[in-house]
């Protein structure tokens, strides 16, 4: 099945601007794509648009595909995912939170959207990623998911918090390096 097909020929045919090549791509695996963003979205018609728009960047970088760092074909699934999960994140910008404490933010109440977290990793890594982040202080913790669930940008999150910008930005920096190493 897939393994019969040559992504990384297919995308070496894209980079040189060979449509067909494309073409193929989207026919050979345009249904998976559509699956995977869709279980991401849970919208199709917005599953579409991102997997149209995940194609038409997939042919837009084509060239920057570096088989040393990974298969083709999960290169290509990639582009698809992270297309959805930005479009989450553009989507989810409008919800506002109503806590009357901004440091203490009930992820299953406040966080609408935990599935998309959940449907990006596998179960194990999944409960790794909470077990680390009940690890970090409630500030730093509600800071790195307002960036990174949220999408919030670090002037936004000092608003929401209260906390200055300086001190929002050191405490996702050194959050993010605790993650890494308690996730290795």
């Amino acid at each position: 099945m897939s393994s019969e097909f040559d992504h990384a020929g297919a995308l070496a045919r894209c980079a040189r601007g060979e449509h067909d090549a494309l073409h193929q791509l989207y026919v050979h695996e345009g249904a998976r794509l559509l699956g995977v963003v869709l279980r991401i979205v849970k919208d199709r018609g917005m599953a579409e648009d991102i997997v149209h728009d995940a194609c038409i960047n997939i042919w837009q970088r084509a060239n920057s595909f570096d088989p040393a760092k990974g298969s083709a074909r999960t290169w290509i699934f990639s582009v698809a995912r992270h297309q959805a999960l930005n479009a989450i994140r553009y989507r989810d910008r409008e919800i506002t939170f109503d806590s009357n404490d901004p440091t203490e933010i009930d992820l299953d109440e406040h966080f609408q959207h935990s599935s998309v977290v959940e449907d990006a990793f596998d179960w194990q890594t999944g409960q790794r990623m909470d077990d680390c982040l009940h690890q970090l202080e409630t500030e730093r913790r509600n800071c790195v998911l307002h960036a990174y669930v949220d999408g919030l940008s670090h002037a936004e999150i000092s608003a929401h918090t209260g906390a200055p910008l300086g001190t929002v930005k050191a405490w996702i920096k050194r959050s993010l390096l605790r993650l890494r190493e308690c996730m290795a």
